[in-house]
């Protein structure tokens, strides 16, 4: 057994705590739906099966959506992957993107509830704190990584980062001697934290008054503002026509899940 920063080696075997890390925030997020289902009533033992589908198409989701949208620093573009498909099954290499793990994670979930004729909607916010609770942990692979950082700052908690993880002086020479970064990840990490509290204070406090799927609409637009403001720190993000493609994904997110509540509940309303 041998160790190194980003992972195990058990003979041929190489374990990455990044991988484990994914792995252990999508345990706690699976503990948490059975706490609510439980909660609820209902059975929480269907979390377990529900939660291959969600890992199985939500690590899909989040490779096809790298491959079709890599960041500045990955090194490698759309039509590297195209010329050579057999890279897109080589994550190990790092590339994983988050709306594409909620896409393809909801559609799993979607698969999953119809199998089982349960409904869509209570499932995706059973697992929504869920949701956030992972991502809250899953950052801090990007601790391990020494990836998603912002730019350098000379502020207590910036993080040190070793030369060979930072920018590329081609890209940002103007960093060029900087050692000490923002720790994006932490940022995210405490947004996503904070989101689910949010999300499990809205169940308690008014449970009565939702419609199955508010939580998880909560839950998106709560996602979106935090990732559309920390994209404004973010270096290695999506270039796509001129703009930060992802922050406009996440704009255009919040936008609809908030107006998506408000017509739900304005023809509640004047029902």
């Amino acid at each position: 057994m041998s160790f190194d920063p980003y992972g195990i080696h058990l003979g041929f075997l190489y374990l990455r705590y990044y991988g484990m890390i994914l792995m252990f925030g999508a345990l706690m997020a699976a503990f948490l739906g059975r706490w609510l289902l439980k909660r609820m009533g209902k059975d929480p033992e269907i979390v377990w099966d529900a939660l291959v589908w969600v890992l199985i198409f939500g690590v899909i989701g989040a490779r096809l959506y790298h491959v079709f949208t890599p960041s500045k620093f990955s090194g490698i573009t759309t039509m590297d992957y195209l010329r050579n498909p057999i890279r897109i099954l080589t994550t190990w290499e790092g590339g994983l993107g988050m709306p594409g793990a909620i896409i393809g994670g909801v559609f799993g979930l979607y698969l999953f509830a119809r199998r089982n004729q349960l409904a869509l909607g209570d499932l995706l916010d059973v697992a929504a704190p869920g949701v956030a609770l992972a991502q809250a942990i899953g950052r801090w692979g990007n601790f391990v990584n020494q990836e998603l950082y912002g730019p350098p700052t000379d502020l207590p908690w910036g993080i040190y980062i070793r030369p060979e993880n930072r920018p590329s002086p081609a890209l940002y020479p103007e960093f060029i001697g900087a050692e000490r970064f923002h720790p994006l990840f932490l940022y995210e990490s405490i947004w996503n934290l904070l989101n689910m509290f949010v999300l499990l204070w809205l169940w308690r406090r008014y449970r009565d008054r939702l419609k199955s799927g508010d939580l998880f609409l909560v839950y998106l637009i709560g996602y979106a503002v935090g990732r559309f403001l920390l994209e404004f720190l973010r270096l290695d993000y999506v270039p796509l026509f001129g703009i930060n493609f992802n922050q406009g994904v996440m704009a255009l997110v919040a936008i609809a899940g908030s107006l998506a509540i408000f017509l739900r509940h304005r023809r509640l309303t004047t029902a």
